[in-house]
């Protein structure tokens, strides 16, 4: 199967071009309204992989729940490459364990074996059946991200204002174009034929007892997104797939620079232009933030508590959780915050209890946390008393304002839109103060 190439340079001017001109356009529209309605400038902040652009499509659910729907076609090549991603890295982890196999052969079974048989039965026929869906990965991040690359070459889906311009034309896929792979790029259409053509040696991939077992022993991990897609690959790959809320909520999408989003709310008969800016976590971009910190109205800080046992990818020695909390309380510190709002959400709570009751212990990852309990309420309170210490001691804020804290899981939506309410309206009141509108 001829897989299309990565965009060449060419290509990358011209789309670099469309999506300078769609941003310009935003720019124009959001000048309109900054001039017509009070401006309330609100901030995700956290680590990669926090939960921020989840948080932002909640939001957005919530204050402009009809874009959703304009925007799901724009999100199937997304979901495709969580797919095709997740299953290039269960095939590269399978490749690792028969190479370490062939170089230390041992009397025992190898880590994945399966009782009574070779945990190789199957899969040279399943790796060959599924190499050309892997092949398409990169010429669909290229697509996708218009030519965007990050240091090191790392394949990805890397993206910044205006991608969805880019892969949506006109802004949606109406449905008979969809199910006729008409105005759809070349690379998200062969994907889709590829993810159908191959949707049961997915599923056979992701069931297999040695996968099964590399994953109980940790030795495999994938993106949320990838197990969640995995587990319904039928119905991602049937000819007509359009994503679902659910869907949307899952995806995973690395965020570069920062990227506007503005929604109008309404508080007391006033509407307020609420600009919320998602940007990226990694430790690289971290940079990016500081030209928006000093109007900045409210800080909301995404903190992944399940993330315990799990280390930077920047950075293999350091853990997420200490990554996290020094994260936050340079934030606490900074002097161009002191008069912005603090949220806290301790997110990912959802995997934390996942975590905790298939026996993941707290202890081995932090040793701090000594001999207590490994049950959900004790370590989602050892972790929120932690970010509140911090809290007191670094906030240079006079008097100390307060933090508002919550545990959150993105994926549930009907807690998370309760949640949004709340920190709305309190964000908005402490503009109103701030502005010294109250009397």
């Amino acid at each position: 199967m001829d897989v299309p190439r990565a965009l060449d340079d060419s290509q990358k001017v011209i789309i670099n071009s469309k999506i300078d001109e769609w941003l310009k356009q935003e720019r124009d529209a959001i000048r309109k309204r900054k001039a017509a309605k009070p401006e309330v400038k609100v901030m995700l902040l956290g680590q990669a992989e926090s939960g921020k652009s989840t948080l932002q499509k909640q939001f957005q659910l919530h204050y402009a729940a009809k874009t959703i729907d304009t925007e799901r076609p724009s999100w199937t090549p997304i979901v495709y490459f969580n797919i095709i991603k997740a299953v290039r890295v269960i095939i590269e982890e399978l490749d690792y364990e028969f190479m370490s196999d062939v170089s230390h052969p041992s009397p025992a079974p190898s880590p994945p074996s399966t009782a009574g048989s070779d945990w190789r039965i199957g899969l040279a026929e399943l790796r060959a059946q599924l190499l050309p869906l892997v092949a398409i990965e990169d010429a669909l991040a290229s697509e996708l991200s218009g030519g965007i690359t990050v240091s090191g070459g790392r394949s990805g889906v890397y993206v910044r204002s205006g991608w969805q311009a880019l892969v949506t034309p006109k802004n949606s896929w109406p449905l008979a174009d969809i199910r006729n792979n008409a105005n759809i790029p070349a690379v998200t259409n062969l994907a889709a034929r590829t993810l159908m053509e191959t949707a049961y040696a997915i599923q056979d991939l992701w069931q297999h007892p040695a996968v099964r077992i590399l994953i109980r022993r940790r030795k495999l991990r994938l993106d949320e997104s990838g197990t969640f897609f995995l587990e319904n690959i039928h119905r991602i790959a049937a000819p007509d797939y359009l994503p679902t809320l659910d869907d949307i909520l899952h995806v995973r999408l690395q965020t570069l620079g920062v990227v506007e989003h503005a929604y109008d709310v309404r508080v007391n008969g006033v509407t307020y232009n609420w600009l919320m800016y998602d940007v990226g976590g990694a430790r690289g971009q971290r940079h990016a933030w500081v030209p928006y910190f000093d109007d900045a109205t409210a800080i909301i800080f995404l903190a992944p508590i399940s993330a315990f046992d799990q280390y930077l990818e920047e950075d293999p020695k350091t853990n997420r959780i200490d990554d996290s909390l020094q994260l936050f309380k340079t934030i606490v510190q900074n002097k161009l915050l002191k008069k912005a709002s603090l949220v806290l959400m301790l997110n990912k709570t959802d995997l934390l209890k996942e975590k905790l009751e298939a026996g993941t212990e707290v202890r081995k990852f932090i040793t701090s946390f000594g001999d207590r309990p490994n049950t959900y309420e004790e370590v989602s309170e050892y972790f929120r008393a932690h970010f509140i210490q911090a809290h007191r001691r670094e906030d240079i804020s006079q008097p100390r304002r307060p933090l508002y804290v919550h545990f959150t899981s993105m994926i549930d939506v009907k807690t998370t839109q309760t949640i949004i309410t709340h920190v709305g309206e309190a964000i908005i009141r402490s503009y109103i103060s701030e502005a010294g509108l109250l009397t």
